[in-house]
């Protein structure tokens, strides 16, 4: 191997990345693993590996950057990954656009928008945008192209200044979307003092209803940081970053400190960090977390040293702040109180997640006694079909592993056998799900089956698995109002005590299937309304039904488009357009 820094990849004998790696000199690094005893895990990933690929860089700072490229598309087995990582979600405000929108995303593209993230809880994002919507009168449609000719809701209750009718200019319209950035950025006082010039500017052209308006958004502002800890009288932007860890699990929180006050906590599981030494783990969920950040503070306090990688470090984040960064293990005085705060929230969400996987296993085995399950079922299926009078029938399998939803496992089927027979969908869908048995986008066989219904509905998908030749795994059916568990071979239903965490996991199973079905039939639904309603018209088929939705994104904005924007649209002529116009608008 080549004397030159690198990234090195070992692999299976299926090409799978078990393992990457960083190196000043790949010669020099690869050569260890082979002439010194190892890790019981490093022992581990060389006894599965056959094959070793290796991509030189120019720096060992590029290495860095193309490690952390590779473990977040590969996720290899043996490297420190984010628990249950995914596309975290930001908030997106598309500044390249003439009236920017302000939306969540899940992907950070090059795109000319500011990002603001990543952010570890959904429901966070989804609040922060309900209180920006208060503070901040942005448009929260979708729309690329205006077609309306009148404004909507928002516009008239204050919460949108309609720029799809023309009601704002583009520059007045920035304005507002400038506050909602420094509102995310944390500086609230330049926001304060902003609103504050402009609230006396219109209260000096005696327009006193727009000054009531800006009085009350400051108000409010003020409100939310006064909610905001205040962690340092020297107004500066940093990051706190602690981790705690155990076994092969680990749990880092990071602070951010944005104008001395505390404006988030952000806190994620980690994976893999059995035989690794904590500086070696928080070295790759620093070099991880930052690489997906959307902001790089001047400094950044760690409650552990990173040890030989920690200049290196340093190194890469100064040149994607494109100034300075610090990393700081204080010792002392307010930093140190700071990071011992953050150091105990990692700790204490790692007790948390001891006592929850303590919680789900009880439940397995509970449930393995109560079914008479030779082992606990790690891998659970749940099905439902879900249908209104056997129009645009569809069904789900929802899976849970280890006692928690797998969503990025979950499946969907539309069910091709005709009219409202629940039974008989159940059979086919069970049936096509287990003649995939073998196919890796189904994933690993189930330990146990669970089917939302009574008897029927459990003979139903006996039928199915037997066809496809999986009778020897157990299913289960749970019935709604009683909560009783039907099972093969058992003339009574089994009742399990209502407090049983036997029951309750089976419930969340239930569920969680129940409404991913009926998610996917409303939809499924509301996309044949709109096309069925289209497709009425003379001369619109699938075709041009789909070039319409794409071009305008609802059935609203169809109508409310005119002849010209209609005949614009690929696909579509005159005549076309003037039939839609005309059915639409009768």
């Amino acid at each position: 191997m080549p004397d030159r820094p690198g990234v090195y990849l070992f692999k299976d004998e299926r090409g799978r990345v078990l393992y990457v790696g960083k190196a000043k000199s790949l010669q020099k690094r690869v050569r260890t693993y082979f002439q010194r005893a190892q890790p019981t895990k490093v022992m581990a990933m060389l006894e599965r590996a056959r094959d070793l690929d290796f991509i030189v860089t120019d720096s060992e700072i590029e290495a860095l950057i193309l490690e952390c490229n590779l473990i977040k598309e590969h996720r290899p087995r043996y490297n420190v990954v984010l628990k249950d990582d995914k596309n975290y979600p930001y908030i997106k405000i598309t500044v390249n656009e003439e009236f920017p929108r302000v939306l969540i995303t899940r992907r950070q593209l090059k795109d000319g928008a500011r990002y603001f993230g990543p952010y570890t809880r959904a429901g966070a994002v989804h609040e922060t945008l309900r209180l920006l919507k208060k503070l901040f009168p942005f448009r929260s449609c979708t729309r690329q192209r205006f077609t309306n000719r009148r404004p909507c809701l928002n516009f008239h209750i204050k919460r949108c200044m309609a720029p799809c009718t023309g009601q704002v200019d583009p520059e007045t319209y920035a304005a507002v979307i400038r506050e909602v950035c420094l509102f995310l950025e944390g500086r609230h006082e330049e926001l304060v003092k902003d609103l504050k010039a402009r609230m006396q500017e219109a209260a000096a052209r005696l327009e006193f209803e727009r000054a009531a308006q800006l009085r009350d958004q400051i108000q409010a502002i003020g409100q939310v940081v006064a909610r905001q800890k205040i962690v340092s009288t020297r107004l500066e932007d940093r990051d706190v970053v602690a981790l705690a860890r155990r076994g092969d699990t680990g749990q880092a929180v990071v602070f951010q400190v944005r104008r001395g006050k505390l404006v988030a906590e952000e806190s994620f599981a980690l994976q893999g960090a059995a035989g690794r030494s904590a500086e070696e783990v928080l070295a790759a969920f620093v070099k991880q977390y930052y690489g997906r950040a959307s902001f790089i503070p001047p400094e950044v306090l760690l409650n552990l040293p990173l040890g030989e990688e920690q200049e290196l470090i340093a190194a890469w984040l100064a040149a994607v702040r494109g100034g300075k960064v610090r990393l700081l293990v204080p010792r002392r005085g307010q930093k140190r109180e700071l990071v011992g705060m953050a150091e105990q929230n990692a700790s204490l969400l790692l007790e948390e997640e001891a006592a929850r996987e303590t919680r789900e296993e009880e439940a397995l085995q509970e449930l393995a006694r109560a079914l008479g399950l030779p082992a606990p079922p790690r891998r659970i299926e749940g099905f439902d079909v879900s249908n209104l009078q056997g129009r645009e029938a569809v069904a789900s399998m929802v899976v849970f592993e280890g006692g928690r939803p797998q969503p990025d496992a979950y499946r969907r089927f539309r069910v091709r056998s005709p009219g409202p027979d629940d039974y008989a969908a159940l059979e086919e869908v069970v049936g096509r799900r287990f003649a995939r048995a073998g196919d890796a986008a189904f994933g690993p066989l189930p330990d146990l089956v669970l089917i939302d219904g009574g008897k029927g509905q459990l003979n139903a998908a006996l039928k199915g698995m037997e066809a496809a030749a999986c009778a020897g795994i157990p299913v289960v059916a749970l019935a709604k109002e009683e909560e009783l568990v039907f099972a093969p071979g058992r003339a009574e239903p089994l009742r399990l005590p209502r407090d049983a965490a036997a029951l309750h996991l089976l419930q969340r199973v239930r569920d969680e299937a129940h409404r991913f079905a009926v998610t996917y039939h409303r939809a499924a639904r509301t996309r044949k309304a709109l096309g069925s309603l289209l497709e009425e018209v003379e001369g619109i088929g699938p075709a041009r039904r789909r070039a319409l939705l794409k071009a305008f994104g609802s059935l609203a904005a169809v109508k409310e488009a005119s002849v010209e924007e209609l005949a614009r649209v690929p696909g579509m002529n005159r005549k076309a357009a003037e039939a839609v116009h005309r059915f639409l608008n009768a």
